[in-house]
């Protein structure tokens, strides 16, 4: 699941380099919490205008953990 956020993400970003995505052990919902960091310049270009590019993202990762029946959120900071 983090390599599929981090593909997705690195075709929308100018610097690569600078993605980190950092994993939370599953909550007390059985939740796994992504936190994706891009560099500020980047920022903009992974949220979109009005949101449209985190909520695909967003999407993809839910339906591809569904698939291995686990549920994740994603936090673009």
């Amino acid at each position: 699941m983090k390599d599929l956020l981090t593909a997705i993400v690195t075709g929308l970003v100018e610097k690569p380099e600078e993605i980190t995505v950092t994993v939370d052990e599953k909550n007390e919902e059985g939740i796994v919490v992504y936190h994706l960091h891009v560099s500020e310049e980047d920022m903009g270009r992974v949220i979109g205008r009005q949101g449209r590019i985190a909520k695909a993202i967003r999407t993809v990762m839910r339906a591809a953990a569904a698939r291995s029946n686990e549920k994740v959120q994603v936090e673009i900071e």
